[in-house]
């Protein structure tokens, strides 16, 4: 998959294109692109993916607070490659691009600038100030322009409904199983392992200091996880904890994330991980001492291997 972006010079063979945010690549937008790759291939052209960075919500301040994202630049970039994409082009979104129409986004950079052959829309996707970017509000704008609409189906999950919103709910609730179901793979968060204070590797258990790429990343539940770690180049199992630490630093009111990973030895600092959360084990609690909590990591270590 090529990774473009709309101000450089480049040219696409025959562009069936789609338009959307994308965030969490989940399984209805899976459904999207499997299509899109079909219509592609039927079309003799190459799939593209047209993209909005950053987030609109995070642009506009609208509804900020506690909004995250399921998924970094990188990250995005990760999974609409894994689902076989040709091109991914980025169109970095600010006050002006905010302000366009649908038909005004679509002719300057689908038709002018992509050269759009086919646009391939959800059943409820609806872009533009307007929001007349669905497929009735712009078909009578494709004939004149010479491309073509396709809209889908609504997208049929044993889950009921899926979307973005009911995943960021979700994994906001420590529900890591229904979040999985509704990606169709585990959730996954990219960091930097940082020096922390040493207290694990004392009692047994050395941890990993995880600090997020992005500010904007969603963060579940605090607790206890069941995880897999990447890191340089291969799968750990391991558990992880999100919270305050209350046995430890019972006045800290900084969110720590440590992983705690299986049969690993040696300093990883500044290294890059991407955790993958299998299932919330436990809520975090507080402990009367340090034999108090190596007792609990013990039985936790032996629930989350065989989880794992």
């Amino acid at each position: 998959m090529k990774v473009r972006f709309i101000d450089e010079s480049f040219k696409l063979k025959r562009p069936v294109a789609t338009i959307g945010i994308f965030d969490g690549v989940h399984k209805g937008h899976q459904f999207i692109l499997d299509h899109l790759r079909k219509q592609a291939e039927l079309h003799g052209g190459e799939s593209v993916v047209v993209t909005l960075w950053p987030h609109p919500r995070i642009v506009l301040n609208k509804d900020m607070h506690g909004f995250k994202l399921l998924h970094t630049r990188d990250e995005k970039i990760r999974e609409l490659e894994r689902n076989r994409i040709d091109q991914l082009v980025f169109v970095p979104f600010n006050a002006e691009i905010a302000s366009l129409s649908a038909c005004d986004f679509v002719q300057q950079y689908l038709v002018e600038r992509l050269g759009v052959e086919v646009l391939l829309l959800g059943y409820d996707n609806r872009f533009g100030k307007d929001r007349m970017g669905d497929p009735e509000g712009l078909r009578m704008y494709a004939e004149k322009n010479k491309f073509r609409i396709e809209k889908l189906p609504e997208f049929s999950s044993e889950q009921g409904r899926v979307n973005s919103t009911i995943i960021r709910e979700s994994i906001l609730k420590g529900d890591l199983v229904s979040a999985y179901q509704m990606l169709g793979y585990h959730y996954y968060l990219s960091g930097t392992i940082v020096e922390g204070n040493h207290v694990g590797r004392k009692i047994g258990f050395p941890t990993a200091n995880i600090h997020p790429m992005d500010p904007y990343k969603l963060i579940p539940m605090n607790g206890v996880y069941a995880i897999r770690a990447e890191l340089r180049g291969k799968l750990y199992k391991g558990m992880l904890n999100i919270g305050f630490r209350p046995t430890l630093d019972s006045a800290s009111a900084v969110k720590t994330i440590e992983a705690h990973l299986f049969d690993v030895t040696g300093d990883f600092y500044e290294e890059c991980v991407v955790i993958h959360f299998v299932k919330r084990v436990r809520d975090e609690m507080k402990f009367s001492g340090i034999e108090g909590l190596k007792e609990q990591l013990e039985k936790d270590k032996k629930t989350i291997q065989q989880i794992l």
